[in-house]
């Protein structure tokens, strides 16, 4: 029998047989689950949404506009409903503003992709003696294990290629599934109900073969997936991940654009992906990734920005936090708007805006914090902090932990025995805290 490595049983090999094991999901009351679960949030069952913005997005086009600089690009600031100011072409979520604040004093070093991503999801620089967990899984391992109701994943990616649960091992990685809630990497296949189990009774067998033997940890971790993998096949939240259930009323508000067929009108991935995060939610999932790529803006910033990036953001950030707060839950939701880095105060020879770490913006919001606050500030160009302090992305999910009721003292142990502290020893924000 092939033991996979944990990369490998994070995404194809537990999709596939995923895949194979969910033959059919039987139609179930969705609706009353959800309300179940929504009585329950509001008891204390916290969550955070992010929205990562693979690529690096230009904050200083969005969140901190520098009108009258020589880096202040073509676009002007607005104002919002808080205490701040952003760009013209983001009105709707101006007018929700007053539930979000940026964070403009980020100074986080790493300006390659690579490890920018893993700093910002980890709090911790790369380092090749350990694999530290993107926070999501730290969310999965703190609060999800917690859920005993929680019959799916605890940490869900939607359109992205997710992150490494690292040291606290593969039952924490993200669960992929694209905007449309189809499984990432499975094939459905066709296999009889009758033949799968016995497959899978044949397959129990040898799995505790493996385990008797005292082969380390992979053997017990691939029977505790594939037992996920099983529950799945009757679980009524996998109704979570159907958007298309959604009126088209709501669609409409999350897109920017009318729903045709049961299609989505005008792109609006984005939005899609923000409802369907809303809809695990209140099914019991703490923590969503949604994957909003395409911001490596080295040239054609302004046309990309205003024509393509920017309507979908507008659209699904108001959306979200409008609907949200409808239905009673955004204290209840945190908000987390990044990407690796921001980009160059300095406009390129290409109309584009390249890497930088030393001075940028994260949004965040909602879950109890202060809204419509600007936290920091750039210089008049945007090329440093001004504001005399700078934050790093500890600080970010350090707050995030803070109003989960993630104790800020909690130290995981990495495989060689090395104690790490939850978002590296981050600090809450102080002026986002009630």
């Amino acid at each position: 029998m092939h033991l996979p490595t944990p990369a490998g049983m994070n995404r194809r090999h537990f999709m596939r047989h995923l895949a194979a094991s969910a033959a059919t999901i039987p139609a179930l009351n969705f609706i009353s689950h959800v309300q179940a679960n929504a009585a329950q949030l509001k008891r204390n069952n916290k969550a955070c949404i992010l929205m990562w913005m693979s690529g690096g997005p230009p904050t200083i086009d969005i969140w901190d506009l520098k009108p009258g600089s020589k880096n202040g690009g073509e676009f002007k600031p607005i104002s919002t409903k808080g205490n701040l100011q952003i760009s013209e072409h983001m009105p709707k979520t101006a007018q929700v503003m007053d539930k979000l604040s940026v964070v403009r004093a980020m100074s986080t070093r790493e300006a390659d992709h690579g490890r920018g991503r893993y700093y910002m999801h980890t709090s911790y620089v790369p380092n090749p003696t350990v694999v530290h967990p993107a926070f999501g899984s730290v969310v999965s391992y703190e609060v999800g294990t917690k859920r005993k109701e929680l019959e799916i994943p605890a940490f869900v990616s939607i359109g992205g290629g997710g992150s490494s649960p690292g040291f606290l091992g593969m039952s924490h990685s993200p669960f992929l599934v694209d905007t449309s809630g189809r499984i990432r990497n499975a094939d459905m296949g066709d296999l009889e109900p009758a033949r799968l189990n016995q497959r899978l009774e044949m397959l129990g067998v040898i799995e505790d073969g493996f385990i008797k033997s005292q082969r380390g940890e992979y053997p017990q971790a691939h029977k505790d997936i594939y037992q996920k993998a099983v529950n799945l096949m009757t679980s009524q939240q996998m109704e979570a991940f159907k958007v298309d259930q959604e009126s088209p009323e709501t669609l409409a508000m999350y897109t920017g654009a009318p729903a045709q067929g049961g299609m989505m009108g005008g792109g609006g991935q984005f939005g899609r992906g923000l409802l369907m995060a809303r809809r695990l939610v209140e099914a019991g999932v703490p923590f969503i990734e949604i994957d909003f790529g395409g911001w490596d803006l080295h040239n054609n910033v302004f046309d990309t920005l205003k024509n393509q990036r920017l309507p979908q953001l507008d659209a699904g950030i108001a959306g979200l936090v409008a609907d949200l707060t409808q239905r009673g839950m955004i204290d209840d939701v945190t908000l987390v708007w990044m990407g690796e880095f921001g980009r160059t105060p300095r406009i390129n020879q290409d109309v584009g805006r390249d890497h930088w770490a030393a001075s940028w913006s994260v949004m965040i919001g909602g879950g109890g914090l202060n809204g419509g606050v600007a936290v920091g500030e750039t210089d008049k160009d945007g090329t440093s902090i001004a504001s005399g302090k700078s934050y790093l992305p500890g600080d970010i999910w350090a707050t995030v932990a803070r109003q989960m009721g993630i104790p800020l003292d909690t130290v995981h142990t990495s495989k060689r025995g090395r104690p790490m502290r939850i978002a590296n020893g981050g600090s809450p924000i102080q002026e986002l805290i009630s």
